[in-house]
């Protein structure tokens, strides 16, 4: 936590994306450390949730894998704990975010049962056309659901999109379309990234300029945005360095 504040960063996104597993004592810790330094936590759930699979096994895993990673979140202090949520998995997309809604408010009422309702949950924008998760299907969802917050994946959006973002409009668009629906506070992710025409293929380094974030820093700026933005480049410590670069620069 400390090399964290002492590049300068405040913010720190914690791991659980191939098991949500953590020392009780080592997140209470943590979490004590983060707070003293300033810097502001969130979680990844495991990447292989999938709440519309046609395994009804996996369907249930999934549950149990929102459900670890947002109790170690209680323990670190960190107020999101981002979920991939479904794949089409050959159903419709309407199908999918029915079978959304009743898995996050399932989650919800479970973790209220718990006492760690003060964690949200974070639906991301997905940059596969096969994955749910358009800015849209997750307002459906926010729509029903209380506790559940939108996080917006640039990149991910970009792939999606087929190299959509390609001016400060195009951002500008994205951030519009999100305060339709939800204005508290913003947690994104952000790179580069390589697409076909089925969407993400992988993530890149900000050197890419796939997309390019400069028209983004400006338009937080002008709009006073409260903002978290978590680095997925490789590596995302080199991200992270650039987009503070970004943000400290006069553009």
């Amino acid at each position: 936590m400390r090399s964290v504040a002492g590049m300068g960063f405040s913010a720190m996104e914690v791991q659980f994306v191939r098991q949500a597993r953590m020392d009780a004592t080592k997140a209470l810790e943590a979490g004590q450390a983060a707070q003293e330094l300033g810097v502001v936590l969130s979680a990844h759930a495991p990447y292989y949730i999938n709440f519309f699979s046609a395994n009804r096994e996996t369907r249930e895993k999934s549950m149990d894998w929102v459900l670890k990673s947002a109790r170690l979140c209680h323990l670190l202090g960190a107020w999101v704990v981002v979920v991939h949520a479904a794949s089409y998995s050959g159903g419709s997309p309407k199908e999918c975010t029915a079978a959304v809604k009743e898995a996050m408010a399932r989650c919800i009422q479970l973790m209220q049962e718990e006492s760690i309702g003060d964690v949200k949950l974070g639906l991301e924008t997905m940059g596969k056309k096969g994955s749910w998760g358009t800015l849209q299907e997750i307002a459906e969802v926010m729509d029903e659901v209380e506790g559940v917050v939108p996080v917006l994946d640039f990149a991910h959006i970009h792939a999606r999109n087929g190299g959509g973002l390609r001016s400060g409009h195009d951002f500008e668009e994205v951030l519009d379309d999100l305060t339709s629906f939800y204005r508290g506070k913003l947690h994104c992710h952000f790179s580069c990234i390589e697409f076909t025409g089925q969407g993400e293929r992988r993530h890149l380094p900000l050197s890419a300029m796939q997309p390019d974030y400069r028209p983004l820093v400006k338009l937080l700026r002008q709009r006073g945005t409260e903002a978290t933005l978590i680095s997925e480049t490789p590596p995302p410590e080199d991200g992270a360095k650039q987009m503070l670069r970004l943000l400290r620069a006069k553009l």
